[in-house]
């Protein structure tokens, strides 16, 4: 899979490293991702989100229920790409 959050729909941004001389060339700013298990009380199942900083925020903020059915309605992911762990 690639780089993205399933919550945030955060990918990576490209840009310039700058020198002292001021001579330019490319990198990539990549998310601050990583691999979070959540058990899915609606479901009874645990699934594993990819997931970045502030997604996990957005979890812990509005519930992981309306933060899966916010990404659902932005086209963040779908519910077929959520891994379900141990069914």
């Amino acid at each position: 899979m690639s780089k993205i959050c399933q919550i945030t729909g955060k990918k990576a941004q490209v840009g310039c490293n700058v020198s002292h001389s001021k001579h330019r060339t490319k990198r990539r700013f990549n998310v601050n991702l990583f691999n979070k298990k959540f058990y899915y009380v609606e479901e009874q199942c645990w699934i594993s989100l990819k997931l970045s900083a502030a997604g996990l925020r957005t979890i812990n903020k509005l519930g992981l229920d309306a933060a899966l059915k916010q990404a659902v309605a932005n086209g963040y992911v779908d519910w077929k790409d959520i891994k379900v762990i141990g069914v």
